[in-house]
């Protein structure tokens, strides 16, 4: 397998589990969305304050997931928590309340105005959004790498697409016999010659890391911007942005310089950046993964295309696609890449 950002994470995760034998080829690129993301689980998304799709489903399990590593790596890789939604403007308010007065699930009004008034400046009040979650994705993906170094599964090496030779029922990569290949490769996936067809929508994220000692850690913090518990006490990440036209995955000055802005008016605690990360996402134009084997090539699979939401997608349809290898359970039609066989048959080599 290709990649372990937080798809081929979790797809080696359940491999190990089921005692299936492969190798990992990555790296070790710290400038990819898995290592600038702040980790985030929101069950609630958009301005119409809806749940995610396959809440019900893909949050318990992820939540399951994450605590079964955190025990077997000895650290924390979750941390359950409230989202303070800080209303930016009237109409953002009463959209809130709509939803509150259909009995939605996960969120509450906060009925005491100033709440968060020693902290924040804010006129239209807050809500809560619980149970969320944040995957600290600066100790688990470096450890499971560790581990995955340990037992010999792990290649630091760039993939080489000049060394693969996809046979019928044989994959062969330099000195590796293989029965399958799955690309968990990122924005990468664009340009991989098996899977360049399919409807990437890659966008550029941006964020600032700041120390802010006097901010509480027990929350997350969401406005216009999202202010989130960082790998270190007392210090918080930042952000983000979606840029659709970019020239590079670098962090930009106005980037920053708007957050800087907007923290200093929205912020009453004292701050300072430490550090600027960019990122590009490999999200999709349905805005669902991209899961299964390839119609032509029928032991190339991809696990791919998560977007903003890896965190909580990722563990399921890694899940999903072990299943499938093992005992050919179907996976979820959604995000199944048998939806766009007809593009992907026009691959040929």
């Amino acid at each position: 397998m290709v990649g372990q950002g937080i798809s081929g994470t979790m797809l080696s995760w359940f491999l190990a589990a089921n005692d299936i034998d492969f190798t990992v080829i990555d790296n070790g690129n710290i400038n990819t969305p898995s290592q600038a993301a702040a980790g985030l689980i929101n069950p609630v998304t958009g301005r119409r304050v809806v749940t995610v799709w396959l809440d019900d489903v893909i949050i318990p399990f992820a939540e399951k997931v994450y605590n079964e590593m955190g025990s077997f790596l000895n650290i924390n890789a979750l941390s359950k928590t409230t989202i303070i939604d800080f209303f930016p403007n009237p109409f953002m308010r009463e959209s809130f309340l709509k939803k509150l007065s259909q009995q939605a699930l996960y969120i509450n009004l906060v009925e005491d105005a100033n709440y968060m008034s020693s902290y924040f400046n804010y006129e239209f009040g807050t809500g809560t959004i619980d149970p969320a979650y944040i995957v600290h994705l600066q100790k688990l993906l470096p450890a499971w790498r560790n581990h995955l170094l340990s037992t010999n599964q792990l290649i630091s090496d760039p993939f080489d697409f000049s060394s693969l030779v996809v046979k019928e029922n044989k994959i062969v990569y330099k000195d590796i016999n293989a029965d399958q290949i799955i690309f968990c490769d990122g924005v990468q996936g664009n340009n991989n010659p098996y899977f360049s067809l399919l409807p990437f929508a890659l966008n550029k994220g941006e964020a600032l890391i700041i120390e802010a000692p006097d901010l509480p850690p027990d929350y997350i913090y969401k406005k216009s911007m999202t202010i989130a518990p960082f790998a270190e006490p007392g210090t918080f990440w930042t952000g983000t942005n979606y840029i659709w036209d970019f020239e590079d995955d670098l962090p930009t000055p106005t980037f920053r310089s708007t957050t800087e802005q907007t923290l200093k008016s929205w912020l009453k605690v004292p701050f300072k950046v430490i550090d600027h990360k960019a990122a590009v996402r490999p999200a999709t134009i349905e805005r669902r993964p991209f899961v299964g084997f390839h119609p032509l090539y029928k032991n190339v699979g991809i696990l791919n295309g998560m977007g903003t939401k890896g965190c909580s997608l990722a563990p399921y349809f890694a899940h999903q696609l072990v299943e499938n290898i093992l005992h050919k359970t179907p996976i979820e039609k959604d995000a199944d890449i048998e939806r766009h066989s007809r593009i992907l048959a026009r691959t040929a080599f």
